[in-house]
């Protein structure tokens, strides 16, 4: 099943915004998307930013406590998406910043759905260039203990992400 799925200028656009930290205002950065959800367009022809499914680097700390809970409950528990994460974590070295490209592929899709997606997967990432971590994701026993996260950052040398010790 081949499909020629098109990736969004919007997707592209909210990648860029994402990796390029250069030296911005704080209003900018405030409306800089901390983590995001990519879904297939309703005919399935081309990924799409999901409508409403981000959270902004300028929601933490005030209608967002924790980003990595919150963007967990985004997800949908039977169906498909892509994400992006802009994950913050310190190893015993330094403070580091990342983009985490998520395959998101729970047990409880239907299984045209993990096709469609997961052929149209190198579509979106040949978009993403630079992307240093991805990570498939089947469940949300997988994507709910943040360690898991730590563990695909850099493994036992990262101490803490998003401020909280692991």
């Amino acid at each position: 099943m081949s499909l020629c799925v098109t990736v969004n200028d919007e997707v592209i656009k909210v990648f860029n915004d994402m990796k390029v930290r250069k030296s911005s205002s704080t209003e900018d950065v405030k409306k800089r998307k901390k983590a995001v959800l990519f879904c297939l367009s309703d005919d399935k022809k081309k990924i799409i930013v999901e409508e409403g499914k981000w959270i902004l680097v300028g929601d933490i700390g005030e209608s967002v406590d924790d980003p990595y809970a919150c963007f967990v409950k985004l997800l949908p528990l039977n169906d498909c998406r892509y994400g992006l994460y802009d994950a913050t974590y310190e190893t015993k070295e330094s403070k580091k910043e990342d983009l985490v490209f998520i395959f998101w592929a729970p047990e409880g899709a239907p299984l045209k759905s993990k096709m469609i997606y997961a052929s149209s997967k190198d579509a979106i990432k040949k978009k993403f260039t630079g992307i240093k971590h991805e990570w498939q994701v089947n469940g949300l026993d997988d994507i709910q203990d943040r360690a898991t996260l730590a563990d695909k950052l850099g493994g036992n040398v990262v101490v803490s992400l998003e401020g909280l010790p692991l």
